[in-house]
């Protein structure tokens, strides 16, 4: 799929490219909420601001609606997210599968085989056909950019949202792209068509049956949407045995999709290779012709055994994940040992030491934790820079489910086991985060009188995905002021009574007040502010020093493990001050004054 003009190529990333497309497609209007490892995409939309319209919403739900309404006012629209934020947008994503679109409309979804940076590995194939809305994968950054492009035209022409899967390794990984030129497209006018647009059940019913006779057009049309490729080879190949006792040699063909694909290509080249770039649905007729011409198939896909079932679903014999993993991402390694019975030559064990993740020097997070800690406190975890809590040494955050799930959690706990069970117990959530769905959470604990704490730790950034703004940064995506909204207000609108906004390293004050909140028959708040230390304005507090002869060599400063401190074999403390930032946490630790801080 490359583009034949002679334009000058750039090495782009997959996110990016993905970007570029949607620009180059007449976008113009995009909403999204950011997560690894579909970030940059919004990031890279803001080149274009002039052309078009681009946002950060408070979560994937909110960003999908923007998105439908701007479809359904006549123009092309694009929502972007991770896959898990997929089960945050099911909602409206299901519903406008019925009611189809307006202007384009293409969801943007990362999915992470591997689990680099989420909570599951679930794949988006299996939500998209329960949605019934078709999938396109791309399998570089030109492909990235040019199905991108190709997504608003199906999603017209067939009156769908379309959405585009991409996995990590894509989204990442950079390769040539040959941009093109934008094409305004012209707005549709909007009509008023209430049994299209309504999904009240009159309606719903007569939509469903619009939607069954879409996913057979699209299933009729799905060898001629010119997104699959297919390469034959004739010559045999020595692979390894069904029984695994020995080789044989034979035909091979291999259907896969996606960055999959350039594992394939690589470790089989005279392999036959169907590359379906629509996953969902399937081209039957497409794969029934490529099975015929090899001596044996096998199916080559991350994560779930979606092609495969529906391939076998059709009588046509082939090898899937007996072999492959539905675990993890894959690799050249793996199609070598599992297809060709060989040892790759680079497949050797690393001897490189593990390194846990750990909170940057200075965070605030670790001083609120240390306090946490120290009270011997439980925590009812959320998604976020702060789920590293649960490690040690920190030890203080006890559950992780999903965004803004930390206060539902402990409010559960609360009404399950009752006040005093709990009474070690809080809940910690980001400012990012409680924006996201932590706020709807609250009100639940509060119209359902119940009794806990919630600490929403603010450093004022969506810290985890790289920094971005949200409503209470004051910055939208484009770059504009925009109003800030002020947590503490917005918990006390909510009925909480107890709302305390509280420094990081005032570690005194916060300690107090987790005493007398915890122990409180109601709902309170704590809110622990001090900005991510790794914003591009974040200006460092200082200097920390240890006074090596004042200093006992007790370790008490370096329990909270700041990477900034290093102790050697004689116990002696020493902090680097390249990494240092001020902060204090380490030199309120010592008891012996052992520790100065120069400003």
């Amino acid at each position: 799929m490359k583009n034949e003009m002679p334009t000058p190529a750039e090495l782009m990333l997959g996110n990016a490219a993905i970007a570029r497309g949607a620009y180059e497609a007449g976008l113009k209007v995009a909403s999204a909420y950011p997560g690894t490892p579909s970030t940059e995409v919004s990031e890279n939309l803001t080149r274009y601001r002039d052309e078009l319209y681009c946002e950060w919403a408070p979560n994937e739900k909110v960003a999908l609606e923007v998105a439908i309404g701007a479809s359904i006012s006549g123009v092309r629209a694009m929502s972007v997210m991770k896959h898990v934020g997929v089960n945050v947008a099911a909602d409206p994503l299901f519903t406008i599968a019925y009611s189809g679109v307006g202007g384009g409309l293409v969801l943007i979804v990362a999915d992470d085989p591997g689990i680099y940076s989420s909570q599951n590995e679930q794949d988006t194939r299996l939500v998209a056909r329960a949605a019934m809305v078709p999938v396109i994968e791309p399998s570089d950054s030109e492909e990235a950019r040019v199905f991108t492009k190709r997504a608003f035209e199906l999603s017209e022409e067939y009156d769908t949202p379309v959405i585009l899967r991409t996995t990590t390794r894509l989204s990442h990984s950079q390769s040539l792209v040959y941009p093109e030129e934008r094409i305004e497209q012209e707005i549709k006018p909007y009509q008023r068509n209430i049994a299209k647009n309504v999904m009240i059940p009159i309606n719903a019913r007569g939509r469903h049956l619009a939607v069954e006779a879409r996913m057979k057009r699209l299933a009729d049309d799905a060898e001629t949407v010119g997104l699959h490729q297919v390469t034959y080879s004739d010559r045999p190949m020595r692979v390894k045995s069904v029984d695994g006792s020995g080789h044989e040699e034979l035909k091979v063909g291999v259907i896969t999709s996606g960055i999959a694909y350039q594992y394939v290509r690589e470790a089989l080249p005279d392999a036959s290779i169907l590359k379906l770039g629509m996953v969902y649905p399937l081209p039957r007729r497409q794969i029934e012709a490529f099975a015929t011409r090899v001596d044996r198939l096998y199916i080559f896909e991350e994560l779930e055994p979606f092609i495969e079932e529906q391939v076998r679903s059709w009588g046509i014999p082939c090898i899937g994940k007996e072999i492959f993993s539905i675990q993890g991402e894959y690799s050249i390694q793996i199609i070598i040992r599992e297809i060709l019975g060989e040892q790759y030559e680079y497949d050797q064990p690393l001897s490189v030491p593990a390194r846990p993740p750990i909170l940057c020097p200075g965070c605030p997070h670790r001083s609120a934790f240390a306090v946490m800690k120290k009270l011997k406190l439980h925590a009812a975890g959320d998604i976020g820079c702060y789920t590293l809590g649960a490690l040690s040494p920190l030890d203080v955050i006890d559950t992780c489910v999903c965004m803004g799930s930390s206060i539902s959690t402990l409010h559960g706990m609360e009404k399950g086991r009752g006040r005093d069970y709990m009474k070690d117990w809080v809940a910690v959530i980001g400012d990012s985060t409680f924006l996201h769905t932590g706020v709807n959470s609250l009100m639940n604990m509060v119209y359902n009188q119940a009794t806990g704490t919630v600490v929403i730790l603010d450093n004022a950034t969506t810290g985890m995905t790289g920094h971005q703004h949200h409503p209470g940064t004051g910055v939208n995506l484009m770059g504009e002021k925009a109003p800030i909204t002020d947590i503490a207000a917005l918990c006390r609108s909510l009925g909480v009574e107890h709302v305390h906004v509280i420094d990081a390293f005032d570690t005194d004050l916060l300690e107090k007040r987790l005493k007398e909140e915890v122990a409180r028959q109601a709902v309170s708040v704590i809110i622990v502010t001090s900005p991510c230390v790794l914003l591009k304005d974040f200006v460092p507090k200082g200097k920390c020093a240890v006074i090596a002869d004042k200093c006992r060599k007790c370790g008490l400063c370096i329990v909270t493990t700041c990477p900034a401190m290093r102790k050697y074999e004689d116990g002696l403390v020493e902090i680097d001050p390249l990494v240092c930032t001020g902060c204090g946490h380490c030199q309120k630790s010592c008891k012996f004054d052992a520790i100065r801080k120069d400003t």
